[in-house]
């Protein structure tokens, strides 16, 4: 199954061409949390992790889109790779590489 996430961080912003993108990459489920401050929750996101099961697709418009911070989408990628969700496009692949690369510098 290939679930669909986006996200605008403020009201005046409009989640339309994120949700055509996303349905035009064949996602079988869109969810779209919208208003998203930094400390606002983000309960769709939320489905779309638990929906995204081992063996289906998170698919995203930009990264931006999944993590606040690059300390959370090395968060959210481990949970990802962890629960064997597919990141296997190229991008995927070159998104996790970098992010794993990033990492080693980080202090333990």
């Amino acid at each position: 199954m290939r679930i669909g996430y986006g996200r605008v961080p403020t009201t005046d912003q409009n989640l339309d061409a994120q949700r055509r993108a996303l349905r035009a990459a064949g996602c079988d489920r869109v969810l779209v949390d919208g208003a998203s401050g930094k400390l606002a929750r983000r309960p769709e996101l939320d489905k779309a992790l638990l929906a995204a099961r081992q063996g289906g697709q998170l698919v995203v418009t930009k990264l931006e889109r999944l993590g606040r911070s690059l300390e959370h989408l090395i968060a959210l990628s481990d949970d990802l790779q962890a629960r064997g969700i597919d990141t296997s496009s190229p991008v995927g692949r070159t998104f996790f590489q970098i992010l794993g690369a990033i990492a080693r510098f980080e202090p333990p």
